[in-house]
This record gives structure tokens, sequence and C-alpha cells, in this order.
């Protein structure tokens, strides 16, 4: 991969952490902050611009036609995004009317949470950002917080900036933002698999398993692809794919990627969602919950599927979704085999219960194309009990 994030500004986002947090929160939680305030600066300073368009539908909308539940399709063209912001404030203005007072401040930003839009309630929600801003204005750093990403030395906007001395601060773009998130994703990522062994996939092994996938194809890839991970993390599979389907050399793909993803922990939801959200990608197609319970995407087939279940995955808990006493109850988990005599007949193929990880696998596999249905089919590369497994149709 070429891209590599602007390392200014990661450091300066970092900082904040250690200036502002490390007698709040222990090292680990340091991301419960910054990753949910880089994602809202970013979206803030994405509406800037047609903060007053979405003001004046707020105003058109409950004044001249006296509707009070406002209508999210009319504030969604008014922003220009599929998300918006309906309260008067800006980050900016919060900090341009912060007193001493803390409490006050935390009662202004209320307000501005309560003005996004559904699917930005949702990641706030997941982030449990509300609780970390009281916790923050308790412990008297919430406005340090605020003034840190508001700086007039740092550029999140999608415009082009000075600083107060005069130097140029570039625009940052959509893609350029999702390095940054991917970055301080990767950061706070290691950090905690050292302190808190969480699991997630080096982006060495996520490169190794794109180019499996995607270099026997290079001269046959539709111009419509579909990615799909079923247990997505922070989505580092999904991003990384259609970087390299992008930016490698031998490819310099020009059609239209689409990424899908499901996760089970909220927070690394939220993360996901968050980063989709700031590449422009829509945040719609990651879901939140369990993979092995609901089949979320029954209905659809997926070019090209990459993922690292967790290792030792228990599924007792969802046995109830799956069988029904020794019935299977769920087609995905079932294959079909001839007997003796040639016919067909349905098979049970679930694992011992201890071996979530092989109905990931299953899950994929249901997910195939066949070859017929398109020039590639579909092919699959997941990481099981430390190896790299390939399958392709």
């Amino acid at each position: 991969m070429t891209h590599q994030p602007d390392n200014k500004l990661v450091s300066f986002i970092c900082s904040i952490a250690d200036d502002c947090l490390r007698d709040v929160y222990v090292r680990g939680k340091y991301r419960d902050i910054i990753l949910p305030f880089v994602v809202l600066r970013r979206i803030d300073s994405l509406l800037e611009t047609t903060k007053d368009a979405v003001l004046e539908e707020v105003r058109y909308q409950r004044e001249d036609l006296g509707q009070v539940e406002l209508d999210p399709e009319g504030l969604r063209d008014a922003s220009k995004y599929v998300f918006y912001n309906s309260s008067p404030w800006t980050m900016e203005k919060l900090k341009g009317t912060a007193t001493n007072s803390q409490q006050k401040l935390v009662a202004n930003f209320e307000e501005y949470l309560l003005g996004f839009s559904a699917n930005v309630q949702e990641i706030i929600e997941k982030f449990n950002l509300r609780a970390q801003i009281r916790h923050m204005a308790v412990k008297d750093v919430f406005l340090d917080v605020l003034e840190k990403f508001t700086s007039p030395y740092i550029n999140l906007t999608p415009l082009t900036k000075n600083d107060p001395e005069g130097r140029l601060l570039p625009a940052l773009s959509n893609l350029g933002m999702g390095y940054i998130f991917e970055e301080l994703i990767l950061k706070f990522n290691e950090e905690n698999n050292e302190e808190a062994g969480e699991h997630f996939t080096p982006r060495e092994v996520i490169q190794l398993m794109t180019h499996l996938v995607f270099e026997p194809l290079k001269d046959k890839l539709p111009n419509i692809i579909t990615i799909y991970d079923p247990a997505c993390g922070s989505g580092g599979m999904l991003t990384e794919s259609e970087n390299y389907l992008i930016e490698d050399e031998a490819f310099k793909y020009k059609g239209d990627v689409y990424l899908y993803g499901k996760e089970i922990n909220d927070e690394t939801y939220a993360i996901c969602k968050s980063d989709m959200m700031i590449k422009g990608k829509d945040p719609e197609n990651i879901r939140v919950g369990s993979t092995l319970s609901t089949n979320e995407f029954s209905d659809m087939k997926f070019d090209f599927m990459l993922s690292n279940p967790p290792y030792g995955k228990s599924w007792a808990s969802e046995q109830k979704y799956i069988k029904d006493g020794k019935d299977v109850i769920d087609n995905r988990f079932q294959i079909k085999l001839k007997d003796y005599w040639g016919n067909w007949d349905t098979v049970d193929a679930t694992p011992r219960s201890s071996d979530g990880q092989l109905l990931f696998l299953m899950e994929m596999v249901d997910k195939m194309k066949a070859p017929t249905s398109n020039r590639i089919g579909s092919r699959i590369a997941t990481v099981h009990n430390g190896s790299l497994f390939l399958i392709s149709v």
C-alpha cells in the first residue's frame, strides 16, 4: 500500500490524550474519547458550509409547515450528506460560548448531540459518549478536550485554512481523513492488544489476504464489487481491501466498491460505522449484532469475503437460533450430500460447540456466488487458528 496518513495530525490527536486524559482515564481507555471526538469534529466540519441551509430548513418545517417532528429527508437534502445536525450549535460555537461552568458546557453540548441525525446518534450511543462527557466535566477536562479539537493549528476540515501565524493548513479529503482514522484505530488496537488482550488483525496479514483474493482476478474484475466481513471489528479488513483495489499499481480499479460488515461489539461497531461515514461510504451497510444468530444479509451474495473471526468462540449461547434439538433450523449450517444411491440429502454441518469459527466460514460460503452468475464467482480469505485459509469458487 502506498498511502500514508498525515503523521503530524495523527501525533497531534494522540497528544490530546496525553495532555488532557492522562490522570482521568487509563491508557487503554483513551480511544473511548479520542475516536468519537475525531468523528464528531470531522462531521461538524463537513456540515459547516451547509449549516445555514439546514437551520433554514428547520425553520421552514417548524414555522411554515407547522411540523412537530422534523422531516429527515429535507434535512439531508439541505446538508448535502447522509447525516445532519439540526441544532444551532457547532463545536466552534460551543467553545466560543463556554464559560468556567463545565455543567453549562455539558448542557449545551448535549443539545448539540441531540441535533444529529439518527445514524450519528447511534454512533454516539454505542460509544457511550454522553457518559464520557459528563465524566470529563466532573474531572474539569471537558473544555480542554474541546479546545484541543477545535485548535486553529490543526485542520480536520475539507477546506484549506491558515493558522494564526499565517501558515497554510491543507484541506483534508475524505480519503485522507480515512487514513488518519485508520492509523488511530491501529495505534489504539495495538495498545489495547498489549494491555487487554483484544483481538485484531495486523495490517500485514490483511494485505497478504487482499493479495491472495484479488491478484488472480485483476483482469476479470466487474464494474461493481461487493466485499463482506462477517466479523468486521473496526473495519480494517474492509477498508484495506478497497485501498488495495484502488491504489495498487496492478489494479487502479475505477469501478464502484461496496463494503458490508457485521460486528457484535457495540464500541467496535461504532468505530467501523464511523470510519465508513468519514470516508463517504454508506454506513447502513455495517450492522450490529451476532452474525451466527441472525442472517442479516440473507438475500445477498458477495464477490469477495475476508475475515478473521474470533478464535475459540463458543456458539453454545446461540445454539437455540441454529438448532431445535437435533434439527438444524438455519440453512447456512447445513450441506447437501449425495447418499449411496446418488440422491441428495441435507446434512447437519454444525461443529462442536467450542468451534464457532467454523460457523463464520460457513456463513461466508453461504454468501458465495456461483461461477455462472458472473465471470469470477466468489473468493474468500479467512484466518483460522493462526493460519491463512483460502477458498475460491
